[in-house]
């Protein structure tokens, strides 16, 4: 027996939820603190940097005008954003009715709609709920799942459009106040994101025990619909907002930057708002929905296999809710890491901020590693069985903390070698930087070269975690090396949303005119958020392979499928055309972008060429039709990718049966995790290129040239092919590999007895 009660265990989990909503609350609360009107900004006295003079003043231009101003934008900013985000979740909850009844209606269907008790799929002596009740459950979870993942995008959304002026204007009294404003506001965002998926799963378990009983097989199997939720809306989430952000983007570098050589975010430019909202719907809400669906899916996953291993035999509750319990520690954890960011060590200069950052990851992962010892030593029994495959495997405590641990390490492996492939402070970047010389077209070639290159180490790191996890605890290993590299969520989200908040508070500061000072602080905040947004999204990417297998572990277990074999011609197909879907998916994504760019160009120039004093700074441009080509455009050009998505695993499940749908998972995994690492680091590299030689802040980068340098003008051609990479397709596809295999395995009942028509009938 564990050393941890079940009732320690049922305190713990939602104590730890709430303690990190709370502490989000307080977060929430001292950038509240912050004015955003002109008396109070001046005013104030004490601790925490109220009462130090501006820089303002000692230039004397300390007017009231800029807070106002920023005030302004800001307002500008979260309107659009809150605007786009209504309309997109008015489609997507049509999206989200009708494929409620399609998972009734397949799932209920399996035994013909009938109210008996059946025998169940694992121990045929027992008999278990009928399948008509765990449709509905895995219907009613799946909207919870789809809620909350809305939910969470739309509040990280709200909290960083609410604290980008804040921390433009902390920047007038240095770089370290910025630096905390900006980094308390993406805690909020990440505490939020964990504790209220980690709440909303836990009480859904126990919710629906009432109705299952002793059924944990069927239970856990019902809450598989909380993964599918959460995911399909995180894929319309990062289509629609990446389209949005990108078009956006494109437009105001095009015109603004090339053709009428006018700064970044410069308030002439029409594109700026919609660029600056994008940031908010883009990287934002897309990334919260994103990593908060990798999350509930790795938690399902875990939780499908354990139900069939001992702990589920056994009604161990403690055992089962081992995954759950490794993210209450995790929440924990990150909570004790951010206070080293913001109360115990002081950002003072632009050079310690990168560091500030990269110590939150390396200290909430060695503390993190010391948490799951801890937690595998209270709540797991020092042996017990596994499921591998039809037959028990047995595992000891130890084996299952090595694979949270090597989980946890390899996410951290991946993010650094991003790093190292994506910040303008290691070579790969200045070698692409200096191919700028002899144009955009070296520039391209070199850009491509460091993607494909940054994909070798992080899929060594995925392999041996798959193997290692593998060896010790079969799919159940796997399912939790996923939740390790997902358990420092709160500060991987807290670092991932500070990027979006320092860039959007760089643009409040250029289109405010404040001056040049303020802007080259927020540049550095914006510069450092850059590459940890890189950091962000390689451990995304990390995490949703090993999740997506584990989805895909528990989707062949579920159909009863017990070998995948790849000579059989029905997997090979399925594997070559799974292997294909990245490739489509991405063209309709980075078409949607170029497509959606086009009417934007077309916009701008337009405004420029037919309003009379928009280039002296005599006029003001019509912003709000910029921000309605990017909604527009976005919510038309989201549906196709989505339903590709969504569509694909019903389709061939149905028609040519589990095996087929194996292959077609399979290949989708291999061939998307490639594409997905090297478009976001092609796309990183070529952006931080850019900002390599606006710094100009060493000798090399000097050389090539100040801003409008042909130089700069190639670096600039570079990172507009890179946005749609790294901010639309590549993000998306680490979604399109976890939603098909947890879909695959939410349909697995209906495909393992209906699927296969073709076949059946050839």
């Amino acid at each position: 027996m564990a050393i941890l009660s079940a009732l320690a265990t049922e305190v713990f989990i939602p104590v730890a939820a709430v303690i990190g909503i709370a502490f989000a609350v307080v977060q929430w609360v001292i950038v509240s603190r912050v004015k955003l009107s002109p008396a109070a900004a001046s005013a104030g006295g004490g601790k925490n940097g109220y009462g130090d003079y501006l820089i303002e003043e000692e230039e004397g231009l300390n007017d009231h005008n800029v807070v106002v101003k920023c005030a302004e934008i800001q307002k500008a900013i979260s309107e659009g954003a809150t605007s786009f985000l209504f309309t997109e979740y008015q489609y997507v909850g049509i999206f989200m009715s009708i494929f409620a009844v399609v998972i009734f209606l397949f799932l209920g269907s399996v035994e013909g709609f009938s109210t008996k008790s059946q025998p169940c799929t694992y121990s045929k002596d027992k008999y278990c709920k009928p399948a008509l009740f765990t449709a509905l459950f895995s219907t009613v979870s799946f909207l919870l799942g789809a809620i909350t993942s809305l939910v969470s995008g739309f509040l990280g959304m709200k909290i960083a459009t609410y604290a980008n002026a804040r921390t433009t204007l902390e920047a007038r009294k240095g770089v370290g106040k910025a630096f905390i404003t900006a980094f308390r506001s993406g805690a909020v965002m990440g505490f939020l994101l964990a504790s209220s998926g980690l709440l909303v799963l836990y009480i859904t378990i126990n919710v629906f025990k009432l109705y299952y009983g002793d059924d944990w097989e069927g239970l856990f199997e019902s809450i598989t619909g909380y993964g599918l939720g959460g995911s399909s809306m995180a894929l319309f989430g990062r289509v629609g907002g990446g389209i949005y952000t990108k078009a956006a983007d494109v437009g105001a570098d095009l015109v603004g930057k090339v053709e009428r050589n006018i700064p970044e975010d410069d308030p002439r430019n029409p594109a700026v708002i919609a660029d600056n909202v994008g940031d908010n719907v883009g990287d934002i809400a897309g990334m919260g929905s994103d990593l908060f669906g990798s999350y509930a899916e790795s938690s399902c996953a875990a939780l499908v296999v354990a139900s069939i291993s001992s702990f589920g035999i056994d009604h161990d509750f403690t055992g089962m809710c081992y995954p759950l319990l490794v993210s209450s520690v995790g929440i924990i954890v990150c909570l004790i890491t951010t206070l080293f960011a913001t109360d115990f060590f002081e950002v003072k200069a632009v050079k310690e901020i990168e560091p500030a950052l990269k110590k939150q990851l390396i200290i909430s992962t060695a503390l993190m590693t010391v948490g799951i010892a801890v937690i595998s030593w209270l709540a797991l029994p020092a042996k017990f069985t596994i499921y591998n495959f039809g037959t028990q495997k047995d595992v000891s405590n130890w084996g299952l903390f090595f694979c949270v641990a090597i989980g946890l390490w390899a996410g951290l492996i991946i993010g650094f070698v991003t790093e190292y492939y994506t910040s303008n402070a290691y070579s790969p970047v200045q070698d692409v930087a200096d191919s700028c010389r002899t144009g955009a077209a070296t520039n391209v070639i070199f850009g491509l070269a460091l993607g494909y290159k940054s994909v070798i180490i992080p899929i060594f790191a995925i392999a041996v975690s798959i193997y290692v996890s593998f060896s010790i605890a079969a799919m159940y290993g796997i399912a939790v090396a996923a939740l390790g590299m997902l358990s420092t969520i709160a500060t991987g989200l807290a670092i991932d949303a500070y990027g979006p908040i320092s860039d959007n508070a760089g643009g409040i500061a250029e289109m405010a005119g404040m001056s040049h000072r303020i802007r080259e602080r927020t540049d550095a905040l914006d510069a450092a958020g850059n590459t940890t947004a890189a950091i962000g999204k390689g451990f995304a990417i990390g995490s949703a392979a090993l999740v997506s297998l584990a989805l895909f572990g528990a989707f062949v277990s579920r159909a009863g499928v017990t070998v995948v074999d790849v000579l059989s011609p029905k997997v090979f197909i399925g594997l070559i055309v799974g292997a294909m879907l990245p490739y489509w998916f991405s063209a309709m994504t980075m078409k949607s972008v170029g497509s959606a760019a086009l009417k934007m160009v077309e916009e701008v120039r337009r405004q420029f060429n037919t309003i009379p004093g928009l280039m002296e700074g005599t006029a003001k441009p019509d912003y709000a039709t910029c921000v309605k080509i990017s909604t527009d455009a976005s919510i038309k050009e989201m549906i196709p990718p989505g339903a590709l998505v969504m569509l694909t695993p019903l389709i061939v499940g149905t028609l040519f049966g589990v095996e087929t749908l194996s292959g077609v998972l399979a290949g989708a995994l291999v061939s998307g995790v490639q594409i997905a690492i090297s478009a976001s680091n092609t796309g990183g590299a070529w952006d931080n290129a850019k900002k390599y030689i606006e710094a100009g802040a060493s000798e090399h980068a000097r050389t090539l040239g100040p801003k409008g340098s042909d130089c700069h003008k190639a670096a600039v051609i570079g990172d507009t092919i890179g946005d749609p990479l790294k901010d639309t397709s590549g993000p998306s596809l680490n979604i399109l590999i976890k939603l098909m295999a947890v879909e695959s395995l939410v349909f697995a009942p209906f495909f393992a007895t209906q699927g296969g028509i073709l076949f059946k009938y050839l």
